[in-house]
């Protein structure tokens, strides 16, 4: 019994040594962002069951001869957030994992804390990429189209998120113009006007002007228009056509002979509608009116963000924005066997299983969880918990110290008895 008590002493303080050493890491990283804690699990080495006379006592008690740690598993509750600054902080609200490209491998990471470096590549402060899903609508320093609604490619097809620091959006020429307006009942010259841009890029102004014809012929109104493209500041004329806009007697437009005139060599369709919708003329109140156009300035990079899609935005001068790449969500069969590498980096295992995506009722690739932007996860681990966990097993730790003690004072006092 003597030689037991020193194996079942040694093998408890190698137990709770492993144990204190997985506690106090989870403390170290109480304040690392996306840091997941580990907790230990106990078993028994081997036990002995005595078995006691059933008239004085109707409980097996048994005697243990040590104990092992039989696992130490992730705690995959999420952390409390926080918010940021900046867009490119991201956390996962759910099961998943960033994919990150460092040291020659593909790592999983919950920390989101990323940037863009000087060379505009989405980057984690170790310097290593962040993996997803480029538009491919950009050449060279030029890009080709808009993206709204990006989709997220194959697992083997995910990349560096790199992009250019230099980016242009091409002009867009304008092609349809859309006019509203109350003209009303009074002979009174009235004007709509319209920003179009031409195949250059320059925005000029498309201006109509209807004025009521002196001699009308019942029951309706009879207007000519003139549709005049300008300059901006009206110095220059670029095209002039006449037409005419014919009303019923309640002022809904009948029909219209203005449609189609030349901005600087791109043919522009004006739309004054029908009926009342567009350009009417009704006794109430005149507006000013408004127009709907199509078409854009060029403009340079304003700058890159990130989105709750977990998409980076690319935003221009001009106002436009277009998505240009994805930033991929991981998940696993088993993320219980994701082996760490860093305070918040893992690997895949053969336990846990190679990395897929989540994918809807029609088979496209979806995140799978909600991506937060200006957020952070926190560390899942509770101080005051680990605390307590920690004081435990140091006084575990100085029992089993305490038994290897007495059972040698117990040894050294036999051989004395023996001699």
């Amino acid at each position: 019994m003597m030689t037991q008590a020193f194996y079942t002493g040694v093998s408890g303080i190698r137990t709770h040594q492993t144990a204190i050493d997985i506690t106090s890491n989870n403390i170290a990283n109480v304040n690392t962002v996306g840091y997941r804690q580990y907790n230990t699990e106990f078993a028994s080495l081997f036990e002995r069951t005595l078995h006691t006379d059933s008239g004085s006592s109707s409980v097996a008690s048994s005697v243990g001869v040590g104990s092992r740690v039989q696992a130490s598993t992730m705690d995959l509750n999420s952390g409390s957030l926080m918010l940021s600054e900046r867009s490119t902080d991201l956390a996962i609200w759910g099961d998943g994992w960033f994919g990150i490209a460092g040291n020659g491998e593909t790592l999983y990471t919950r920390a989101g804390n990323f940037s863009f470096d000087e060379n505009n590549d989405l980057v984690t402060p170790e310097g290593y990429y962040v993996l997803g899903t480029m538009a491919n609508n950009i050449q060279g320093e030029l890009l080709t189209e808009v993206i709204t609604d990006m989709p997220l490619g194959d697992v083997g097809a995910q990349q560096n998120l790199r992009f250019p620091k230099l980016l242009s959006f091409p002009p867009i020429p304008t092609t349809e113009a859309n006019f509203f307006a109350n003209i009303g009942f009074e002979d009174v010259p009235r004007t709509v006007s319209a920003g179009v841009v031409d195949a250059e890029g320059v925005k000029n102004n498309l201006q109509l002007t209807f004025t009521k014809r002196p001699t009308q012929v019942p029951p309706g109104m009879q207007w000519d228009v003139q549709a005049q493209v300008k300059s901006l500041d009206g110095s220059e004329i670029y095209a002039t056509v006449n037409g005419e806009a014919i009303f019923d007697a309640t002022g809904a437009l009948v029909s219209t002979t203005l449609s189609t005139i030349d901005n600087r060599g791109t043919t522009i369709s004006m739309n004054l509608g029908g009926g009342y919708s567009g350009i009417v003329a009704t006794n109430s109140t005149v507006t000013s009116g408004y127009s709907v156009a199509n078409g854009t300035i060029g403009g340079e990079l304003a700058g890159y963000e990130i989105n709750r899609n977990a998409e980076v935005i690319a935003t221009f001068t001009n106002g436009m924005q277009s998505s240009v790449g994805k930033i991929a969500v991981y998940h696993f069969q088993n993320d219980q066997g994701l082996e760490r590498v860093g305070s918040a980096s893992f690997r895949e295992s053969s336990n846990s299983g190679k990395p897929i995506f989540y994918q809807d009722a029609e088979g496209n690739n979806i995140l799978g969880a909600d991506v937060l932007n200006y957020q952070l996860e926190n560390a899942n681990v509770r101080l005051d918990t680990a605390l307590t966990e920690l004081i435990i097993y140091q006084r575990a730790f100085d029992a089993n110290s305490k038994s290897i003690t007495t059972a040698d004072e117990m040894i050294q006092k036999a051989l004395n008895m023996s001699r």
